[in-house]
């Protein structure tokens, strides 16, 4: 049967530092029943578990979490909540034209439903709808969305405005800005304090939380046994929604990749975030394949994140997914190039996160090993503080056994290109990686990228948004 790969508990990103963490909920002890299992605390986890409750609410639930809920990659990311409709052609090409409208229309909707949640349960997680902006910052990337705006117009669908450059430089107060597209319907969040919001509702609705008890191994059949330091949960059916984790997992792992993502936080700006003229809460991405996301906070600090995409030996969770100097100063390099006006003195804190990714960025949902009462749904790619809510759509609908539209989902047991074993999968993603880098810091500069590093860097898997 199966072992898991637990980890220590990564550094705490600027999110979490700026909280007092709630106390923690008791590990799980002695020998415990539950109808359905949820392996994993973060974002995924815990919708899944509240929609479960919400469909069926005499039904037992369980959460084991190996550290505390919202201590992974749902209390380190960016804080963006954003929609489907930047995939809306990868949609497309899994789902047919009527289910990838369906799902970026619901995953739009989830963005206002997420800020009504948080208003309903007096949840402080600075929810900001103040849209987003997607912006080329060298020619190489001019218009690279416009593939994806027609692709939206002929669904009869409008979410993104065409801006002129002069307009996109105005709002993002970037100099290199040289054009984009806004989507009205995006947020900003503290991720941390949403997880904790989130965790705190479930608890209130009487879904059994266990911190500190990570599940070391499985023992599948009727019921399905899980194993804990300390204790061991039967149950019913699991569902794995342990996300980066995931890419250790022997079964899993040919369906994602854990790659890191960095990012570093400026102390509060005051009067010079002013004149910059980036005072409208926009979230901005430029259009690197290796993708910079940027956003300011409630206190006047610019969070600027990159998409460094280190990778670990066998898929590991470790130093390089808390705080991987490499990946920090190419975050810092590249929010020094978007604000030259800001000192290199006004980094207050830098660190790093996993990403379960896959090679299209979008989830894929099945049973475990083809075990009936096992389920996943893995694959977030950096786009799940929103999308989450659809997956916790589709993961209660499949454990619960409802035969519903999001049980149908072609998301859902959809064929995936895999990634190599190892060690090529260590090896030839590093090769891949350097190329992206080389190809794309070429490209800012204004300098052709040789034909190998281009060559290489189609090996990529796809960005967070599609591109033409």
């Amino acid at each position: 049967m199966p072992t898991l790969k637990l980890s220590q508990q990564l550094k705490p990103s600027f999110w979490q530092e700026s909280l007092s963490p709630p106390p923690p909920c008791p590990a799980l002890q002695g020998t415990q029943d539950t109808d359905i299992a949820i392996i994993g605390g973060g974002f995924v986890g815990l919708w899944t578990a509240l929609r479960i409750k919400a469909l069926e609410p005499d039904c037992r639930v369980a959460l084991l979490e190996q550290h505390g809920c919202g201590s992974g990659a749902s209390g380190r990311n960016g804080g963006f909540a954003m929609s489907w409709w930047p995939k809306i052609t990868s949609l497309q090409q899994i789902c047919g034209n009527e289910e990838a409208l369906f799902l970026a229309q619901q995953s739009e909707a989830a963005i206002t439903a997420l800020g009504e949640f948080c208003a309903r349960h007096g949840i402080n997680a600075h929810f900001a709808q103040k849209g987003w902006l997607w912006t080329a910052t060298t020619p190489a990337h001019m218009d690279s969305w416009e593939h994806t705006v027609c692709a939206c117009e002929a669904l009869g669908a409008s979410p993104f405005q065409r801006l002129s450059a002069a307009e996109v430089r105005r709002r993002t107060g970037s100099p290199i800005t040289l054009g984009g597209v806004f989507e009205k319907s995006n947020a900003t969040v503290q991720p941390a304090a949403l997880a904790y919001g989130i965790r705190q509702v479930a608890l209130a609705q009487g879904i059994e939380i266990y911190e500190n008890s990570g599940v070391s191994r499985i023992d599948y059949g009727a019921p399905v046994m899980l194993y804990c330091p300390q204790g061991t949960l039967r149950a019913a059916k699991v569902v794995f929604a342990h996300n980066a984790w995931a890419a250790a997992h022997k079964s899993l792992t040919r369906l994602v990749a854990a790659v890191n993502s960095s990012i570093v936080a400026t102390r509060p700006l005051g009067a010079q975030l002013e004149e910059i003229g980036w005072n409208g809460g926009e979230s901005v991405t430029d259009s690197q394949l290796f993708v910079d996301y940027y956003r300011t906070t409630r206190d006047g600090r610019i969070v600027f994140g990159k998409g460094t995409a280190a990778i670990s030996k066998n898929s590991v969770i470790n130093e390089v997914f808390s705080a991987d100097p490499a990946g920090i100063a190419l975050a810092k390099e590249d929010l020094l190039h978007t604000y030259p006006m800001l000192s290199p003195d006004c980094i207050s804190h830098a660190w790093s996160g996993p990403i379960d990714r896959t090679y299209d960025s979008l989830p894929v949902f099945g049973h475990v090993d083809g075990q009936e009462n096992l389920f996943f749904g893995i694959g977030w790619s950096g786009n799940g503080v929103s999308p989450s809510q659809l997956g916790g759509r589709i993961l209660a609908s499949l454990a619960l056994g409802r035969d519903d539209e999001w049980s149908r989902c072609k998301l859902v047991g959809r064929p995936v290109k895999t990634f190599p074993p190892e060690p090529l999968r260590h090896i030839g993603g590093n090769w891949v990686r350097n190329a992206v880098i080389r190809k794309e810091k070429a490209e800012l500069l204004g300098h052709p990228p040789s034909l190998r590093d281009r060559w290489l860097s189609r090996l990529a898997p796809s960005g967070l948004e599609d591109k033409s």
